[in-house]
């Protein structure tokens, strides 16, 4: 049942509630999708149909007694392989954690099933969640949707590919460096990268600590906004394992808080170039935004090439400086992506206290001045990545004349996590080759709510989402 399947998660909630159908039918329904769809995209690496059904019978009886359901009742989730979900595998890609089975439930997981989620299981990422697509010597490779001969995206490739196929109605991904956005970006859904604490990462693997907790969030990938806002109601909160955590309310905006609104764009960041599809998918957005009554203007930020500087040393030096004792000397056991990204890490100098020191109040200093500029421009709309989704094993592109290197090609995505700016993702169009293309909406820290009223004006204005057609699987 695809129509069914396909939904989004308010409306089946929705629907259950109205007794159009059941949690049963709607988690058999998905798993049936699962069952036929996973061989080929390998978005899952663990399904827990058994515990689904067990979950789903228990709704079905909730609401057969007339008790007080839960915003998400009786609706299908999955969760990145790299949060906890008691019961099920919590590897992150890796040979050095195979087997591993979380003990217990992470906070956004226990606050999902409280509001009467349905796990379905969860998504394969590439190792240590390493890199912008997803393979792995444990689980293999993750494809796209809408081709499979391309990837998916990464970190959280496998919870995209799910929610895209409409085997998952939502779920959790996490991103320290585009890990949501990209993986949206390439197959047409929709994600959220909060402020770092405002919805806990506690439970995830990497933990949350160090360059990790300045950069590194969970958040929530679905089809629709009306699906991430829902989501991020029920998981955001502060908790005391999340050591960037801040007790901050919801605060949807006001109609006065968004007539005075000014929202500035940029099509590329004159570093690094983007295809002529993405810098339409932009204007459409722009142009969207200023249909539905917001004030646009072009603007770009001034230290954008500075924040991808600074972001390489906290992620790549610093992250690499933390993973580097856990893969050393058990090199035969790491993936070729992950070895390549060690690689990248090892041209670099390890840090020293003072180049530490140096990078810490540059970041600071860079934030200041960028969110000065944001007074005026509360939110940023701008490119995702440069290109689409890209052939599985690619490292490189020629855009507008250019070459565009892997390293290079997410940079819009990672500023904001130099930044710890919450930032959205919405599909706006599709290439010439039928991939699609999404849009970033970015503003200022603990201000989702702002970014995610603006997300759903461009998505408004864009139409009904649109699905990956099945003959997509017989590349």
């Amino acid at each position: 049942m695809p129509e069914l399947t396909f939904l989004p998660a308010v409306t089946m909630a929705q629907q259950i509630r109205e007794r159009k159908f059941s949690p049963v039918e709607l988690v058999e329904a998905h798993l049936a999708r699962i069952e036929r769809l996973n061989p080929k995209l390998n978005a899952f690496v663990q399904v827990d149909a058994e515990g689904a059904r067990q979950q789903a019978r228990l709704a079905e009886s909730a609401l057969a007694r007339g008790e007080t359901l839960g915003r998400l009742h009786g609706v299908p989730l999955s969760i990145k392989s790299s949060i906890d979900v008691k019961g099920l595998r919590c590897e992150a890609g890796t040979k050095l954690r195979a087997g591993l089975i979380a003990e217990n439930d992470a906070p956004l997981v226990s606050r999902l099933r409280a509001a009467g989620a349905i796990i379905l299981g969860n998504t394969n990422t590439p190792e240590l969640l390493m890199a912008w697509e997803t393979d792995n010597l444990l689980y293999g490779r993750t494809s796209n949707p809408w081709a499979l001969s391309r990837t998916a995206g990464g970190s959280s490739g496998g919870e995209a590919a799910a929610i895209a196929s409409g085997c998952s109605a939502g779920g959790v991904g996490s991103d320290g460096g585009g890990s949501i956005r990209v993986p949206a970006h390439f197959s047409g859904i929709c994600g959220l990268k909060p402020t770092p604490g405002r919805i806990p990462a506690t439970g995830h693997f990497p933990n949350s600590v160090g360059p990790f907790a300045l950069l590194g969030v969970v958040g929530p990938m679905a089809r629709t906004v009306a699906d991430l806002k829902v989501l991020f109601e029920v998981m955001q909160g502060p908790d005391d394992g999340d050591p960037a955590a801040a007790p901050v309310p919801v605060h949807w905006p006001s109609d006065q808080d968004l007539r005075h609104l000014r929202i500035g764009y940029f099509e590329d960041d004159g570093h690094t170039p983007v295809t002529a599809e993405t810098r339409a998918a932009v204007r459409i957005a722009a142009d969207t935004l200023r249909r539905a009554g917001f004030k646009v203007e072009p603007f770009r930020p001034e230290g954008l090439e500075q924040a991808r500087q600074l972001w390489w040393q906290w992620f790549g030096v610093a992250g690499g400086m933390l993973l580097g004792p856990m893969t050393k000397g058990r090199e035969a056991d790491l993936s070729p992506i992950l070895k390549e990204f060690s690689g990248w890490v090892a041209a670099e100098a390890p840090h020293t206290a003072q180049t530490l020191l140096d990078t810490w109040i540059s970041r600071d200093t860079l934030r200041m001045q960028i969110f000065r500029q944001m007074r005026d421009f509360p939110v940023l709309l701008c490119p995702v990545a440069a290109v689409p989704a890209f052939r599985h094993g690619e490292r490189g592109w020629q855009v507008e004349g250019q070459t565009v290197c892997y390293l290079d090609a997410w940079s819009y995505s990672e500023w904001f996590n130099l930044l710890g700016c919450p930032a959205a993702v919405v599909p706006v169009s599709q290439s010439q080759e039928g991939l699609p293309i999404g849009v970033q909406i970015a503003g200022c820290p603990w201000e989702e709510e702002l970014v995610l009223t603006v997300a759903a004006a461009v998505e408004s204005g864009r139409g009904r989402y649109f699905a990956p057609e099945t003959t997509a699987y017989d590349v």
